[in-house]
């Protein structure tokens, strides 16, 4: 497994360091004459360079011609892109509040056909009452101390239960125990959540496996993630949404949701672990 998501987020940002250095190099130019024609100064090129710091549309176009490389432009343009959506803080997507990001998870849902979900620290958006959703939400908002849009950014979230129900989507969910146990809202609010979970479990599109407390493990819990048709995953840290797209580590976390998979119950055991918390709830 890797390291970490971030740290394949830098990654990238240094491998487009190093083409940035080498277009200079090719063009005979040191850090301080490219800066020079750049009008800036050469600790800006230094940072870029190392990969410590993400070089704007303008800053590649300036580049790229101080180094007669202007047909490169569009294409740096958009590795540069590619790899600032990578790693995105949650407080600069939440800028404005959270509906737009849930907006944004429709748009994935509405375009896979098949979304595996690792969750290990709450119930997945598509899955979630209104009440559940908007207890997490409020938390969310209060710790990043961003805007609140919870009641709009709830009804967004919700509305992804659609794939459920509508066109040929498959959803294959693997739930830690914790989930289920943890507290999220009110007593009231998690039964209703538990039941709903009960409720779509027959679903032809969903599949649910509860990952016990006592599951002999053959790997560790992980941070949540979700497996778009094996072509994008997005890993969700405290701290920033994750966008994976390398082919080999998305076939890292197949193998990883493969094996998890394999420690989960299912049916009437995972049935069972849901009404023994609806239960303890009182």
């Amino acid at each position: 497994m890797a390291a970490s998501p971030s740290s394949s987020a830098q990654a990238a940002r240094e491998a487009l360091a190093v083409r940035l250095t080498h277009l200079r190099k090719d063009a005979c130019l040191s850090g301080k004459e490219l800066s020079a024609r750049c009008g800036w100064h050469p600790a800006k090129t230094t940072r870029i360079q190392k990969g410590e710091a993400g070089p704007t549309d303008a800053d590649i176009r300036a580049w790229c011609s101080a180094c007669g490389a202007d047909d490169q432009a569009a294409d740096l343009i958009a590795t540069a892109r590619a790899v600032d959506s990578m790693y995105m803080e949650w407080r600069r997507l939440h800028r404005n509040g959270m509906r737009k990001v849930q907006e944004d998870f429709y748009t994935l849902h509405e375009q896979a056909a098949v979304c595996r979900v690792y969750a290990s620290n709450g119930v997945p958006g598509f899955f979630q009452t209104a009440d559940y959703a908007a207890a997490l939400m409020r938390s969310i908002t209060r710790f990043q101390g961003t805007p609140d849009d919870v009641t709009d950014a709830v009804a967004a979230r919700v509305a992804r239960s659609r794939f459920l129900y509508e066109g040929n989507h498959r959803f294959v969910v693997l739930l830690e125990e914790w989930v289920l146990r943890a507290r999220i809202g009110d007593a009231e609010t998690m039964t209703g959540q538990l039941r709903h979970l009960l409720e779509v479990m027959p679903l032809p599109s969903v599949s649910i496996g509860v990952i016990p407390f006592s599951a002999q493990r053959a790997i560790w819990p992980l941070e949540a993630f979700y497996l778009f048709d094996d072509r994008h995953v997005v890993v969700e840290t405290l701290t920033a949404e994750i966008n994976i797209r390398q082919p080999r580590e998305i076939t890292d976390y197949l193998k990883a949701f493969r094996e998890l998979g394999q420690v989960a119950v299912h049916g009437t055991h995972a049935r069972q672990l849901l009404e023994s918390a609806i239960n303890d709830l009182g």
